[in-house]
Formats: C-alpha cells, sequence, structure tokens
C-alpha cells in the first residue's frame, strides 16, 4: 500500500489518519504531505522537521496508486516540487486541486496528462474549502467514517468542473500575490 510506503519514509507528517476507506485496497490518508525533508537532525538517523509540506493533505489511494491528491501549498512554486516526488504514483484518472496562498484566481494546468485546479485560499481549512468547492453537505457525511468521507469526496471529483483558465505553468508561477498575515492569539 503506497501510503504505508510514504509512512515508512517518513512522508507522512502531523497525520490525522490513515485507515480504510470503505473498500479493498481503497485507504484515506489526512494531515500533512511532506515535499522537502528536514535534515538529518542526529546520530540515529531522525530528521528534523520538514522544511516544506503540503499542509491538510487530502489523500485517496486505491493499492499502490493515488487517486486524489488536495491540500494547501503556501507557494505555487511548490507544485513542481510535488510533481517531481509523487507524480510515479498517479493514477491515469487521479483527481488533484490546491489551494494556494499566493495565487489571486483559479487557475488550471494540464502537466503530463494530468490536470490540476489552482483555487487561491488566504486563510481556511482545506476539508471545508473542498466541501464547499464541491457541494457536498456535512449531512450527507454522517454515520461515515473518516476513510469513508475522504472516499466520498473522490467520488464527488467525478463529475467536478475546475474553475479558472488553463495556464501554463510557467504563466501561473509568474502570476502570484504577496500574502501577508496578521498576526493571532488571544488580545
Amino acid at each position: 500500500m503506497i501510503l504505508q510506503r510514504y509512512e515508512q519514509q517518513g512522508l507522512l507528517f502531523n497525520s490525522n489518519f490513515t485507515e480504510s476507506a470503505g473498500a479493498p485496497d481503497l485507504f484515506a490518508y489526512r494531515g500533512d504531505l511532506v515535499l522537502v525533508q528536514g535534515e538529518v537532525g542526529d546520530a540515529s538517523g531522525r530528521r528534523k522537521p520538514p522544511v516544506a509540506t503540503v499542509r491538510q493533505s487530502v489523500l485517496l489511494a486505491d493499492g499502490d496508486k493515488l487517486k486524489l491528491a488536495a491540500g494547501l501549498l503556501d507557494d505555487i512554486a511548490r507544485l513542481p516540487v510535488f510533481i517531481e516526488r509523487y507524480a510515479a504514483d498517479f493514477a491515469p484518472d487521479v483527481k488533484v486541486i490546491f489551494f494556494v496562498s499566493n495565487i489571486g484566481k483559479p487557475v488550471q494546468l494540464s502537466l503530463d496528462g494530468i490536470r490540476y485546479a489552482l483555487l487561491p485560499l488566504e486563510d481556511g481549512m482545506v476539508w471545508n474549502e473542498l466541501l464547499d468547492e464541491l457541494n457536498i453537505e456535512k449531512s450527507e457525511l454522517k454515520s461515515q467514517s473518516a476513510g469513508e468521507k475522504v472516499a466520498t469526496i473522490g467520488t464527488a471529483f467525478q463529475g467536478y468542473k475546475a474553475k479558472g483558465n488553463e495556464v501554463t505553468l510557467e504563466a501561473a508561477l509568474a502570476d502570484t500575490i504577496e500574502v501577508k498575515r496578521g498576526g493571532r492569539g488571544p488580545v
């Protein structure tokens, strides 16, 4: 199973869960997905925290292939890193949607036959944004396990029409916005 391999390689970080998604060989994951691992921190080979991740990732794997990948990229420049690291594991019909902090409008990309939907998101939770984007009511997910909920998201993608114009990767990388983060915490 591919998610098990990712875990052994230290590519799953801040995991919420990895579990069956209701069908044989179908597994779901929610947590962060490592793009760039941290350096080795001690003689035992333990690593420091990752340098870059896809935050709040939602993955659906069928055996050794990814069927769904979603999450939050702080910078669209991390998309080529994701593709380089994980594209070999994509199923031919993989669905990829990323919320990106430093883009101002939705765009679509096609790279090596895979379509990527990129949506702006300055602040929010990927899971809630996915539900909104796919028009899934939370009541539809009641009585489902966490893995089955991810499978429901995967099924909803079959009829999903991504927003935004199709652009090249170079155009998307050139058309970014500056993100200003406000301070948070008690007043």
